[in-house]
């Protein structure tokens, strides 16, 4: 009895969809991952609203495990073209729009980098929003966060009292520019593994050249810093429409 009626109620192969999504996901916290993955159902068999099932797809994994990703995205596409049975099935540009916003705030960007990287993302209300475009959105987002976190943890292990040098800052800016150009801009994840070659040695050289430069010395804020290191990779994001 107990057997059958687990499997009337899908656990089967609700069990097995986990296990390969843990086995292709890897995450650090198993238990975690099980728990956000079996997030999606509630109590008395009805579901989470579409767009926090979306969400819980896309956290499962992390964007550099890419064939988990690819597949989580998929989820998340599907889960949303799908919502509700009076609505015709696809996605509109409404929705996907209120995904990325999700995904920005769940990511603490601050609104005035969110803004300017959901008017290159976004697509119209009413427009209809195919695969790769959901794709490419997302996946900007998720960089653009990593990136972000990585700028301010610099900024952080920079600053004194609060606030860097204008000098250094501007230094690390050009250095963090001129690793960007070598990116390929079709690519969104390559901004952070363009990123990832500014080693100690050239930021030390940057900062030491920003140092004898003979300028009155003045300190570059925190937000002003992560400002103008968002607007160059956001220079480098592909409008979509």
């Amino acid at each position: 009895m107990a057997e059958q009626a687990l499997s009337r109620a899908g656990a089967p192969a609700l069990m097995r969809a986990a296990l390969g999504q843990l086995l292709a996901a890897r995450p650090a916290e198993p238990l975690l991952f099980l728990e956000e993955f079996f997030g999606g159902a509630v109590p008395g068999g009805a579901e989470a609203p579409s767009t926090e099932r979306a969400l819980r797809y896309l956290r499962l994994a992390p964007y550099t495990r890419r064939i988990a990703f690819n597949n989580n995205v998929s989820l998340a596409y599907e889960c949303l073209c799908n919502a509700g049975r009076k609505k015709k099935p696809g996605l509109n540009g409404r929705t996907y729009s209120e995904l990325l916003t999700r995904l920005c705030k769940e990511g603490k960007l601050p609104s005035d980098i969110t803004s300017p990287l959901l008017k290159k993302i976004r697509c119209r209300d009413h427009e209809a929003v195919p695969f790769d475009i959901f794709r490419y959105g997302t996946l900007t987002c998720f960089v653009l966060m990593e990136y972000v976190g990585k700028a301010g943890a610099l900024y952080d292990i920079l600053s004194d009292s609060g606030a860097v040098d204008e000098r250094v800052g501007l230094a690390l800016l050009e250095t963090l520019e001129e690793a960007l150009e070598a990116s390929d801009c079709l690519v969104p994840a390559s901004y952070l593994v363009a990123g990832s070659k500014l080693g100690p040695d050239s930021l030390a050289l940057a900062m030491d050249k920003a140092l004898l430069a003979k300028k009155p010395k003045s300190s570059i804020r925190r937000e002003e810093f992560l400002g103008q290191a968002a607007a160059l990779f956001l220079a480098k994001v592909k409008p979509t429409h």
